[in-house]
């Protein structure tokens, strides 16, 4: 394996030569769940994908109710995982205790920190004509 001084400045810059060679074949397979709530805890959508090498195979949207997949692979993968019921029992009801349980916890970082930034909104328009001056030494 590479030492982290070698690969971590590429990833620090962005350049894809920085990265190191022996991590170049490895593939990523990740679950993300998103919550999104409409009027507090009125309307609560809970959204699971599931990431293989940065590309979305399968989605669970608690709305729709079961695993979706978007080619024939994935559809067959879906419609394997829709036929376990204790697996879409739980998948159906993270509405409750993923979203909602954790609503009061993540409460104070979202919804209470709404205009903290001290700077009003400002409607959009025309952008403003901007000349750049060098700053004096």
């Amino acid at each position: 394996m590479c030492s982290p001084p070698s690969w971590a400045a590429g990833l620090r810059t962005g350049e894809p030569g920085g990265l190191c060679p022996a991590l170049a074949a490895v593939f990523l397979h990740m679950g993300r769940h998103e919550c999104y709530f409409i009027n507090g805890t009125e309307k609560v959508m809970s959204v699971q994908r599931y990431i293989y090498n940065r590309e979305t195979y399968v989605v669970f949207e608690s709305d729709v109710g079961v695993h979706v997949g978007f080619t024939s692979y994935e559809e067959r993968f879906a419609r394997e995982i829709n036929s376990d019921p204790k697996w879409m029992v739980e998948q159906r009801t993270a509405v409750d205790w993923y979203c909602r349980g954790n609503y009061e916890v993540i409460r104070p970082f979202t919804v209470a920190r709404r205009g903290e930034r001290g700077a009003e909104r400002v409607p959009s328009g025309p952008a403003l004509p901007v000349t750049l001056e060098p700053l004096d030494p």
